[in-house]
């Protein structure tokens, strides 16, 4: 009677490791886009296909009495800059690129638009940022939210001291990331992300970026396999020589210390030699034409007030990779 009240061996079912248990084989990266969310960059300049943005609201009021106490230029009318990044998003729509909003519970902060700051991706998942000013302090929060909601991986959360700004790191092909020290991103960060990369075995190389600038995205863009535009007497000389050894042509437009160059070289790649660019910006863009690159325009005039344009408001989700 003792054996027939006895339970059923476990051994040999399939959850104990039975003869119907079934093993994952796949890896991490053949997940994205099946398990995972379809994400992933590898280059600064293969055809964009997701990006992610935050379409201002009234957060952007913050400016109106002391634009200094929110890093901001000048007071914002927020209904021109609302129409502004709508008609980026446009733009982006207009080139078959897929645009995702994050939306986070009010009030915002006033800098949450800048969205290229707030995470970089790597070609197996997103590193979220930890921006240096306490003036954006939680504002990565709602991009690891959102980024969870896509079912986008996050692969490494900064912690103890260290501060970053997506803006910061580029690639320079799919094996090497380069990232500027300076203002907004630390050698703590610098350390933590070059050991998560090394695992994807990617190399980061950490420059120092002059002092008195936002980020290093304003010192370097990349727009081809081998046509890279650097700013004259800023770039860091290892940057420059690193580009040409892996045959990057390095060009150097005429940029001086004025708002038409900054506004210029922030930009996003769309595809090889493809960018869309600030609006109303005709001696850059004649330059940049001159070197083969064709020039999509969006008009920035207003979200120019809150110090940054097309590139600062762009989180880059998904570019086609290597291979």
């Amino acid at each position: 009677m003792a054996n027939e009240d006895k339970a059923p061996s476990t051994f040999g079912t399939a959850a104990y490791g039975g003869e119907n248990w079934s093993q994952r084989h796949a890896t991490h990266q053949q997940e994205l886009g099946d398990i995972w969310g379809g994400c992933g960059i590898d280059s600064e300049w293969r055809q964009l296909e997701s990006v992610l943005l935050h379409c201002p609201g009234d957060e952007l009021n913050a400016a109106q009495d002391d634009p200094e106490a929110v890093q901001m230029l000048a007071p914002v009318d927020v209904p021109k800059a609302q129409d502004e990044h709508n008609a980026m998003v446009e733009a982006y729509r207009a080139q078959g690129v897929e645009v995702h909003f994050f939306e986070p519970e009010l009030p915002c902060q006033p800098n949450l638009m800048f969205c290229a700051d707030l995470f970089v991706m790597t070609p197996q998942g997103a590193i979220l940022a930890r921006p240096a000013s306490t003036v954006r302090a939680a504002e990565e929060r709602w991009v690891a939210r959102k980024l969870a909601d896509l079912g986008i991986p996050i692969l490494k959360t900064l912690t103890g001291t260290s501060t970053f700004e997506g803006a910061d790191l580029m690639w320079i092909d799919e094996n090497t990331a380069m990232i500027g020290r300076g203002l907004r991103t630390n050698d703590a960060a610098i350390t933590q992300i070059g050991n998560l990369l090394a695992e994807l075995d990617i190399e980061l190389i950490a420059v120092d970026s002059p002092f008195g600038i936002m980020h290093f995205m304003s010192l370097l863009r990349i727009v081809d396999k081998d046509l890279a535009i650097c700013w004259p007497r800023r770039t860091p000389h290892r940057t420059v020589r690193l580009l040409q050894e892996r045959g990057y042509q390095v060009k150097f437009p005429p940029f001086v210390d004025d708002p038409e160059s900054y506004r210029g070289v922030n930009f996003v790649t769309l595809g090889p030699r493809r960018i869309l660019m600030v609006g109303g910006l005709p001696k850059v863009q004649a330059c940049f034409e001159d070197m083969g690159i064709e020039c999509l325009t969006t008009p920035t005039d207003e979200l120019t007030l809150a110090a940054g344009n097309v590139g600062c408001l762009t989180g880059i989700l998904r570019r086609q990779q290597a291979g």
